[in-house]
Order: structure tokens, then C-alpha cells, then sequence
């Protein structure tokens, strides 16, 4: 063994234990190794930076953006809206279609990313159908992960691999190449975690404390607001049509205030905020607030042709992509203290209406038009969010007190899903043809998401998850430095006496649980990195075909459901679900072991040697 490779061998060990003890971060020990690769004189410092150049590090990062695009036009919450509808009370049957779900959606975006969109969504579900969080959260990263194995681009480790064999000059992977594998795999991991969900020991949480800020529907019942507002739709016949509300003044001749009009379209109705200028068109539907309670309904629907529709507690949390509520409060400098709410003309000044006040602890039921504003009042304002978010300009005039939950969840460009689909489609479309490399489907995908409004390029910068980039890029010096060495030849030959004469199959086996074991104390991907080459090492000394061995590191890097640390997936869901380390080992482990028997079966019979 040559200085040079023990030099190596050492930083590398130094590597290991700095991830295995997350003392420092990932990134920056990747960083720590970039820098010091170079002194042993293996390799260059051009060489040691060269990973930035890489063709797959501007692949993942281009997914990243990609993924982002999904979250911002709101495909990835219409699909957990989705599964919420579609899961009922069965919790087998939630379960299987939130990992379905998941492993969809994780196929061709960042599994991280696919996490961090449905934690919300799986409190959300959890909470409805009165489960502990812990019962689904474990089924959510299972199947993130999982969904690595569904494309060639839906994890880092696999891009990793594909990258190796077209280093050493074998054509790489196509798009589906993995999913034969994965499919499978996700069938049985789906019937396991059925069972396997009862092992953990994570508690059911108190309601109350999941989340301390208020939702929209409690707003709804505090005010009182389902006996005052309404829905009513524009019929034939009606005065209203082709009038602007300026024309009509609808406040003053029959005592009632438009929030908002919800006008017919091609896609659906679509929220629109009304001002002097609105004009009205028969289909036309208009959600008011009557502020005197003195004023019939009925009498106001039968003049003015008007029908009304059906308004649940949950219409305003179902338009809350658009229609948004703020409670705020009237501090000591503000202007509005002695004026009436019509005097105070919120619309025109903020935006906004005045649909609730409360006087301490007590919401007012009577009329509100003529209510003098005082010192210290708490109004509940309804309007578009970036209304509301422009408050925050005028703390002299009002304080904010709450913003509701259904906040976190408004996507910033809702009308762009379409677009965001076409644009997914056509790099899907790119990528599965091989008309261009699938860097440069992706970076055309994500050139036409921000042409068509699905994202920006601030949002396109912060989507990025640099540390993964930079430890990617970090590890790459030592899989180089390995080679050089004859470290990798010296893994795959010390693999091989051990195995000895044993089959291929075996020699798979042994491969799966040296990844699996690495995947214990640093990142998938850094796993991904190291057992490459030594995947490609051992098929040469066998003489047999790389891709069988390459595509065992590439599944057994995915298969990081051992501890919490493995990946980021897994470490996103120990609060939310409040889980123990020996939750990942009592569920992690054995699933480990289905996924190694089941891929060392598959992976010969469909990649022959």
C-alpha cells in the first residue's frame, strides 16, 4: 500500500467520522476535503474543482428549479388536495396513495423538495382523519426515497452512477432504465410499511398544539361570518348585468358590500377583486357581506335577479389560493381611530374590507358601516394576499395580529399549473427520446418556465439546494484520488477474495450491504460517489457487464431508510412525525433487507451479466 493511498485513505476516514458525527456540516466537510485532496499531490487543484463543471451538477441543479416550478404553480399541493379527497376514512388506503403520490412526484423533482411539500399536506390529512402525524410520516419519506428509483434523474446517487459509466467511456442509463426496478419495489414497500407503521412508538399529538396560529375557519366561526355572508349568482333578467359596481352602488341602494366576484372562465371560475370599474355579466358569482342585519336576503335576491348559491365554512379556505384574511389591530398613532368603517375606506386605500370587529374579547354582531373605530379594536380584513402582505407598510395605521395557517400554503403562481405542466411534459418527452442530453432537456424546461411565468430567477436561485451541490462536488476529488491510488482496485479485489469463488449474485449482495452499511454515517450521495467506481472495478475483474453492478450501488444509495442521517428525506420528518432514532432502525432495517433481496433477483435477470 503506497503513502499516497494511505494519505487518502486517512482524509477520506477523517470525512466519514465528520459526517458520521455531523460536526461540521456536510457541505463544508466536503469543502475541507476539496481544499486538501490537492496537497497529497494525487491530484490538481483544477482537478480537485472540476466537479463544478460537471454536466450532472448543473442536471440536479436545473431539477431543483424544475421541482420549485411544480410547488409554485401549485401542481404539487392539487395533488395532495387530491389525495385528501380521494383517501376517505381508510388509513391502508391513505397510506398506499400518499406513497404513490410521493413517488410519482419524487420521479422528476428533488425527493427533498417532495418532502418538505407534503409534510404540510400529510399534518393536514393526519389531523382530519384523527391519527397520530407519526402513523404517516415514516410512509412519506419511505416513498420519497423510493422515488429515486423510479428515473434516471429522480436522485442524486443515480445521476452519480450514470455519470461514472460514461467516464469510463459505457453508455450511460436512459430515463426508465431504473424503473423496472423500482416499481416493484414500491409495491412491496407499500404492503411492508402496512404493517411496519405499527412498530413505531411516535405518540398521537394534541390537536391543539400542532398549530397555535389560527385557521380561516375559526375566523369564520369567531365573527360569526357564515350568518352574514353569501353567495349569489347573476341570472338572466338581472339589472345587474353589463353595470359597473360604481353605476349600481349596491352599498348604498340595498345595504350590501362585494368581497370578491368569482367570474367564469375556461380553466374554472376564477377570483376576481372587485373595484369601481368591475363590471357584472350574467354567470357572475358574487360573495357579499350584508353589514345591517336589518336587510333580507331574500328580498335582495328576488329584486335584483339574483340565486343563491350554497356557502359552507370551508369556501373561504377553498379560495384561499386568492382570497386571504388578516386580523389587525388599531394602535394609538393610527389616523382611522374615529372614523366609521365607511369613512375609512379601506378598499380604496388597502385593498381590503372590513368583514369583522371585535371590541376586546367580544366580535360585534350589529351593523358595522357606522361603527366609530377605537383605540385598541381588532378588525378582521378580507382580500388578495399581496393586499394583506402590503400592510406590513403602514404600521402606523395598523398592527397585525394573526395571519391564518392557509397562508404557508398559497402558491405564488396558481394560474401557471397548465404551463408548468406543458413544461414538464416537454422535458420528460426530451429526456425519454434522447433528442438532446438530459442536462440540456433540463435546462430548456427550465428556460420555458420562467418565459411562461411559472417561476423567476430569485425563486430559481433560492430552490437551489447548494449544500447538496457542493457535497457532491466536495466528494468527487476522492473517488479521483481513490482511482489514482489503486484504493478502488484494492476495494474490488479485497471484495473478491472475500466473496471468493462465490456466484455473482453474491458478489451483488456484498455490494448492496457495503452501500447500505456506508449509507449508515454519510449522505446517499456521498455513498454513491465512493461505491461507483468500485461497482465498475469488480465487473472488470470479473470480466462481466458494468451495468448490473451499477445499478445495484445505484438502488442500494436509495435505499437510506436505516437512521435518521441518512438523507435529508428522512431527517425532515423526525419532528413532524416525532420519531426516535430506533423508529429508523426498527422500520429501516428490515425493509433494507427486503429491497437487497429483491434487487440482487431482479437486477441479474433484467441487466444480465
Amino acid at each position: 500500500m503506497s503513502s499516497n493511498l494511505i494519505t487518502t485513505l486517512t482524509l477520506l476516514a477523517a470525512a466519514i467520522f465528520m459526517f458520521a458525527v455531523n460536526r461540521p456540516r456536510m457541505d463544508a466537510v466536503a469543502l475541507l476535503m476539496v481544499t486538501a485532496m490537492p496537497f497529497t499531490g494525487v491530484i490538481s487543484m483544477n482537478e480537485a474543482l472540476a466537479g463544478f463543471s460537471d454536466p450532472n451538477i448543473v442536471l440536479i441543479a436545473a431539477l431543483f428549479v424544475i421541482g420549485e416550478g411544480l410547488v409554485r404553480t401549485g401542481v404539487a399541493k392539487r395533488i395532495g388536495d387530491w389525495l385528501i379527497s380521494r383517501a376517505g376514512r381508510s388509513e391502508t388506503r391513505l397510506m398506499a396513495l400518499l406513497m404513490l403520490s410521493v413517488a410519482g412526484i419524487g420521479s422528476v423533482m428533488s425527493s427533498t423538495g417532495v418532502v418538505a411539500i407534503f409534510i404540510p399536506v400529510v399534518l393536514r390529512i393526519t389531523q382530519n382523519a384523527g391519527l397520530a402525524p407519526g402513523r404517516m410520516m415514516m410512509s412519506l419519506s419511505v416513498a420519497a426515497l423510493l422515488s429515486g428509483m423510479m428515473t434516471l434523474v429522480g436522485t442524486a446517487p443515480n445521476l452519480v452512477v450514470n455519470s461514472e459509466l460514461v467516464r469510463h467511456g459505457f453508455e450511460g442509463f436512459r430515463f426508465f432504465s431504473i424503473t423496472p426496478f423500482g416499481l416493484p419495489l414500491l409495491v412491496l414497500s407499500i404492503i411492508y410499511m402496512s404493517f411496519a407503521r405499527r412498530w413505531l412508538t411516535a405518540e398521537k399529538r394534541d390537536p391543539i398544539a400542532s398549530h397555535k396560529r389560527p385557521r380561516l375557519a375559526d375566523w369564520i366561526e369567531e365573527y360569526g361570518l357564515s350568518e352574514r355572508e353569501y353567495r349569489l349568482r347573476v341570472v338572466p333578467g338581472s339589472p345587474l348585468d353589463g353595470k359597473t359596481l360604481e353605476e349600481l352602488d349596491l352599498r348604498g341602494t340595498s345595504g350590501v358590500s362585494i368581497i370578491a366576484v368569482e367570474s367564469p372562465g375556461r380553466f374554472g371560475s376564477r377570483l376576481v377583486r372587485p373595484t369601481a370599474r368591475t363590471r357584472l355579466h350574467v354567470g357572475d358569482i358574487l360573495l357579499i357581506d350584508l353589514f345591517a342585519p336589518a336587510i333580507d336576503i331574500e328580498e335582495v335576491s328576488q329584486r335584483l335577479h339574483l340565486q343563491r348559491l350554497p356557502l359552507t365554512g370551508t369556501y373561504f379556505s377553498d379560495q384561499s389560493q386568492e382570497l386571504g384574511m388578516v386580523e389587525v389591530m388599531l394602535p394609538a398613532t393610527s389616523k382611522l381611530i374615529g372614523k366609521t368603517v365607511v369613512r375609512s375606506r379601506f378598499r380604496s386605500e388597502y385593498e381590503l374590507h372590513v368583514i369583522g370587529l371585535r371590541r376586546g374579547t367580544t366580535p360585534l354582531k350589529k351593523s358595522l358601516l357606522d361603527e366609530a373605530l377605537k383605540l385598541g379594536d381588532t378588525l378582521l380584513l378580507i382580500g388578495p394576499w399581496k393586499a394583506i402582505h402590503r400592510l406590513r407598510a403602514h404600521p402606523k395605521e395598523l398592527i397585525i395580529l394573526n395571519l391564518p395557517v392557509e397562508m404557508d400554503e398559497v402558491v405564488p403562481a396558481a394560474g401557471r399549473a397548465p404551463h408548468a405542466l406543458f413544461a414538464l411534459a416537454l422535458i420528460v418527452a426530451l429526456m425519454i427520446t434522447g433528442v438532446v442530453p438530459n442536462v440540456h432537456a433540463a435546462l430548456i424546461g427550465c428556460l420555458l418556465l420562467g418565459l411562461l411565468g411559472c417561476i423567476d430567477l430569485d425563486s430559481s436561485y433560492r430552490a437551489i439546494h447548494w449544500q447538496s451541490l457542493v457535497l457532491i462536488v466536495g466528494m468527487l476529488p476522492s473517488s479521483l484520488a481513490l482511482q489514482r491510488t489503486g484504493g478502488v482496485e484494492l476495494a474490488a479485489r479485497a471484495l473478491l477474495d472475500v466473496a471468493g469463488g462465490a456466484s455473482p449474485h453474491f458478489i451483488l449482495a456484498g455490494l448492496f450491504a457495503i452501500t447500505a452499511v456506508f449509507g449508515l454515517f454519510i449522505s446517499n450521495t456521498a455513498t454513491a460517489v465512493l461505491m461507483a467506481p468500485v461497482a465498475l472495478a469488480v465487473a472488470d475483474k470479473l470480466q462481466a457487464s458494468p451495468y448490473p453492478f451499477a445499478m445495484i450501488v445505484a438502488l442500494a444509495a436509495s435505499s437510506a431508510f436505516m437512521t435518521p442521517v441518512s438523507s435529508p428525506v428522512n431527517t425532515l420528518v423526525v419532528g413532524p412525525g416525532d420519531y426516535t432514532f430506533a423508529d429508523f432502525v426498527r422500520v429501516g432495517v428490515p425493509l433494507t433487507f427486503v429491497v437487497m433481496v429483491v434487487s440482487v433477483v431482479l437486477v441479474p435477470w433484467l441487466l444480465p451479466f
